[in-house]
C-alpha cells in the first residue's frame, strides 16, 4: 500500500489531545499545528533537493534547497494543517480545493479549486480525515489536471476504505497520516477518529 504511518512520541500525543472530546478549540488548533510538523517531515523526506554552492563565514561549500513546492488544503478542514506548512517549507504556494460531503450519498460536492501552476512543483495535499477516500482522490484528480505529477498527501486519521480507495484510483500518491483507525461508522465517519475536524478547528459544532 502508499501508506506511511507515522511512529513518533510527539505525533503519538497530539494525536490523543485532537482525539480528546474534551480538547477546546483553540487547544485543538494548536495540536493540529504540532502534529502537523511531524507529517510534513516525513511526506518531504524523498522531496529531490537542488544542490549548489553557499559560502559560510569560513569557506565555500556544498548546499541544498527545496524545490518549488504547493500546498493545496481540501476546504475547511486542511486549513488545521495549512499554518504549520506553510512555516516549514521555504516559497510554498498555496492553493484551495472546496469540495462538501453529501450526506445522503457520501460522495464529494466540488464547488472550488483554485491553485498555482503545478507542473514543476511537487505537491501536499492536505486533507486530514481520510474517510471514504472520495474527497481526496477528487482533489488529486483535479491537480493532475493541473499538471501535478509528483503529489503526497497529509492527512490526521486515516480508514481502511479511504487507502484502498486511494491505493486503487491513485497508487502513485503517497498517503502520510498520523494513525490508520479501525474502520467508518454508518455515517461513514472514522472510528475511533476525533470528529468532525472542521467543526473542532473553528467552534461550530
Amino acid at each position: 500500500m502508499n501508506l506511511t504511518v507515522i511512529d513518533h512520541p510527539l505525533t503519538s500525543h497530539y494525536l490523543t489531545v485532537l482525539r480528546d472530546e474534551k480538547t477546546e478549540p483553540e487547544e485543538f488548533r494548536s495540536a493540529a499545528r504540532r502534529l502537523t510538523y511531524t507529517l510534513v517531515m516525513e511526506a518531504t523526506k524523498q522531496v529531490p533537493l537542488i544542490e549548489g554552492e553557499v559560502t559560510t563565514p569560513l569557506e565555500t561549500t556544498t548546499g541544498y534547497r527545496m524545490p518549488d513546492m504547493v500546498a493545496i488544503a481540501v476546504l475547511r478542514a486542511g486549513l488545521g494543517l495549512l499554518d504549520a506548512v506553510i512555516d516549514m517549507i521555504p516559497h510554498v504556494k498555496v492553493g484551495f480545493a472546496g469540495v462538501q460531503r453529501d450526506e445522503e450519498t457520501i460522495e464529494p460536492i466540488e464547488y472550488y479549486f483554485k491553485t498555482a501552476d503545478l507542473g514543476s512543483a511537487h505537491v501536499l495535499i492536505l486533507e486530514p480525515m481520510l474517510a471514504t477516500g472520495g474527497s481526496l482522490a477528487w482533489a488529486v484528480d483535479k491537480a493532475k489536471e493541473n499538471g501535478a505529477q509528483s503529489i503526497s498527501a497529509l492527512c490526521v486519521v486515516a480508514a481502511p476504505p479511504g487507502v484502498q480507495a486511494m491505493y486503487d484510483r491513485h497508487p502513485d500518491v503517497r498517503v502520510v497520516a498520523a494513525s490508520l483507525d479501525r474502520g467508518l461508522n454508518d455515517a461513514a465517519y472514522i472510528q475511533p477518529g476525533l470528529g468532525d475536524m472542521g467543526d473542532r478547528l473553528f467552534g461550530t459544532l
